[in-house]
């Protein structure tokens, strides 16, 4: 079942970015969609969820963020599939990976290690990107889950700009072999987050495209994190 709340307090990107996390925490929650522009949130659920318990979630009577029943309606919605809820991250990483075919094509075969480097600078370039569109909001949703960021708040920012750098890094070939020991490094710190989020089933919104995309936090994540550790780990090796 869906519900539309009234939900006042939200000022900008972070804001919608910071009760969108706060609501996906609740048990039987399954999505949530906020907008700002019109006061308003869209609350899937399994079974409902009292306006007492959102209220809470949302940081209880004195928080900011005040949600109301005002403009509350309720309607049956159909789960989204799995391939519409990650389609985002399925045309990236189909797009990334034709360009990556054609250009590592070279004397009618496939020259692997230049495959990997191109799908890994495409990666890092397309990522980045959606995460520099909203700076704020995807460190600050990325700091829900990662193990450096929880602690060091400013991690978040940095993280973007350093998968900046390794996208370039590829895409120009600069220094391989300390460029895939970076990304092999930063990676593995990076999954050890969304391995405990999962394996604990959290719900939480995944930061990896930014606050752009409502996308959960699933086995997904997983498997592209661990895309580019096995690709910097094989360069390493084949070098």
């Amino acid at each position: 079942m869906t519900h539309t709340y009234q939900l006042t307090g939200m000022t900008c990107g972070g804001c919608e970015n910071k009760v969108k996390s706060s609501l996906l925490v609740l048990p039987d929650v399954t999505a949530v969609e906020v907008f700002k522009d019109t006061n308003s949130a869209t609350i899937s659920m399994d079974n409902h969820i009292g306006l007492d318990t959102l209220q809470q979630a949302l940081g209880g009577s004195e928080s900011k963020y005040q949600i109301s029943v005002t403009q509350h309606s309720e309607t049956l919605e159909e789960a989204k599939s799995w391939a519409e809820t990650y389609k985002p991250i399925l045309l990236i990483f189909g797009y990334v990976t034709a360009i990556s075919l054609v250009v590592s094509w070279q004397n009618n075969a496939i020259n692997f290690m230049v495959f990997m480097r191109i799908f890994m600078a495409g990666f890092f370039l397309t990522f980045s990107f959606f995460k520099m569109l909203n700076l704020k909001a995807f460190a600050e949703s990325y700091a829900m889950y990662d193990i450096v960021a929880k602690k060091f708040s400013a991690w978040g920012y940095i993280y973007a700009f350093i998968e900046l750098g390794l996208g370039l890094s590829f895409a120009l070939n600069l220094s391989p072999v300390t460029v895939n020991w970076v990304t092999l490094i930063v990676m593995t710190i990076s999954i050890l987050g969304v391995l405990e989020s999962v394996l604990n089933k959290k719900k939480i919104q995944c930061a990896c495209l930014g606050a752009v995309f409502n996308l959960p936090m699933s086995t997904v994540t997983i498997v592209e994190d661990a895309i580019m550790i096995a690709m910097s780990a094989a360069m390493l090796i084949l070098m």
